[in-house]
C-alpha cells in the first residue's frame, strides 16, 4: 500500500526528504517518539513473525492436522508472515521518517508485495468460509467435495489471482496510458505514492467488499444451521454431538478470525475510497495509524488459535517442552483429548 504525500509539513517547511526541487517535505519527530515508535513496531513484526511461522510449522509438523481447512490455515499463516518479513520493516522506516529512502525499484517491489499479501489474505479468508460452510451445512458430502486436492486448488488459485492482478497494474503503464483523466499528480519526490488516485481507490473498494460480503453470508448461513443441528442431535443422537460441536467451534473461530479481518481493514479501506474522492485530504499521522491497525491483523489470527484451539496450544506446549525432537511426536492425535 503506498503513502500519502505528507499533508502535515506545513509546521516544518523547511524539512525535506532530498535537497532537490520538488521533494516531499518531512515531518521530523522528537527522537524520544522516534524510538519508541521503532520499538512498537519492532515488536508487532517480530509478534507477526514468530506466530505466523509457529502456525506453519505446526501444521506441517503433526500429521493429524494435514486436513483441507488447517493447508488454508497454514498458506493463510505464510501470506502474513511474509508480510511480516518482506514488507513491514521497509513500512516502518516510512511512516518513522515520513520519506521513501529506498529508491524506485524497492518502492514497486514494496507496493506490490504488499498489495498481494493483503490480498491473499482476504481470497483465504473467503475460501475457508466456503469450508466451513460446506463442513457445516453439507456434512455428509464434505469428506469428499473438499478433500486436500480442492484445498491445493484454492491456495494456487489465492496466491496466482492476487499476483498477476498486482503485477498488472504495478508494473505496467496501461492505468497511465488508458486512465490518464483520473490520475492525480506526479508524486514528489522521496514518496512512495504508485497508483494511488481515483481509479485505484475505486478499484479496489470492490474488490475487499465482494469478498467480505460473500464472508459474511456464508457465516451467517452457518450459524443459523449449526444452531438448528444442535437441537437436532441432542434429541436424536448424543453419539453425534461431539463431531458436531467440534466443527461449530472451528466455524465460530473462523468466524471471529473474519470479523477482527474485518474490523482492522475496514477503516483504510473506506478511507482509501474517501482520498479518492476528496483529493487525500487524510491527514499523514491518520492514514499510518489506518495502514498499521491493518497491519496488525497479520499478527491477530495466531493469538486467536492460542485461545480458541486446544491442538493448538497443545502443540505449543510439546514445542515448548521440547517434545517435538522425539520421532513419535509427529503422530500424536492432537484433536484427542
Amino acid at each position: 500500500m503506498s503513502t500519502v504525500l505528507d499533508q502535515g509539513a506545513e509546521e516544518h517547511p523547511r524539512t525535506f526528504c532530498y535537497q532537490v526541487n520538488g521533494s516531499c517535505p518531512r515531518t521530523v519527530h522528537p527522537l524520544g517518539m522516534q524510538l519508541t515508535i521503532y520499538l512498537a513496531c519492532a515488536i508487532g513484526i517480530i509478534i507477526t513473525v514468530l506466530g505466523n511461522l509457529f502456525v506453519v510449522f505446526t501444521v506441517s509438523y503433526f500429521r493429524a492436522l494435514h486436513t483441507p481447512t488447517n493447508f488454508l490455515l497454514l498458506s493463510l499463516a505464510l501470506a502474513d508472515m511474509f508480510l511480516g518479513l518482506l514488507v513491514l520493516p521497509l513500512s516502518t522506516v516510512r511512516s518513522v521518517e515520513s520519506c521513501w529512502f529506498f529508491g524506485d525499484f524497492l518502492c514497486r517491489l514494496h507496493t506490490y508485495l504488499d498489495t498481494v499479501f493483503c490480498l491473499v489474505s482476504i481470497f483465504h479468508l473467503c475460501f475457508i468460509s466456503m469450508d466451513r460452510h460446506c463442513a457445516i451445512c453439507e456434512p455428509l458430502l464434505y469428506p469428499s467435495k473438499f478433500t486436500v486436492r480442492v484445498a491445493r486448488r484454492y491456495i494456487l488459485t489465492g496466491w496466482g489471482i492476487p499476483a498477476a492482478y498486482t503485477a498488472f497494474f504495478v508494473y505496467t503503464d496501461v492505468v497511465e496510458r488508458g486512465l490518464g483523466q483520473w490520475l492525480e499528480e506526479m508524486p514528489c519526490v522521496g514518496s512512495c505514492q504508485l497508483l494511488f488516485n481515483k481509479f485505484w481507490g475505486w478499484l479496489n473498494f470492490p474488490v475487499f467488499f465482494f469478498p467480505c460480503l460473500i464472508m459474511i453470508s456464508l457465516y451467517v448461513k452457518i450459524f443459523v444451521v449449526a444452531a438448528r443441528q444442535a437441537q437436532q442431535i441432542r434429541a436424536f443422537n448424543q453419539s453425534l454431538a461431539g463431531v458436531a460441536k467440534h466443527e461449530r467451534k472451528a466455524a465460530k473461530t473462523l468466524g471471529i478470525t473474519v470479523g477482527i479481518y474485518l474490523l482492522c481493514w475496514l477503516p483504510f479501506t473506506i478511507d482509501t475510497l474517501v482520498d479518492s474522492l476528496l483529493h487525500l485530504i487524510t491527514p499523514p499521522l491518520v492514514f499510518d495509524i489506518f495502514i498499521w491497525f491493518a497491519y496488525f491483523n497479520s499478527a491477530c489470527n495466531p493469538i486467536i488459535y492460542v485461545f480458541s484451539y486446544r491442538w493448538f496450544r497443545k502443540a505449543l506446549k510439546l514445542t515448548l517442552s521440547r517434545e517435538i525432537f522425539s520421532p513419535r511426536t509427529t503422530t500424536i492425535d492432537l484433536y484427542q483429548e
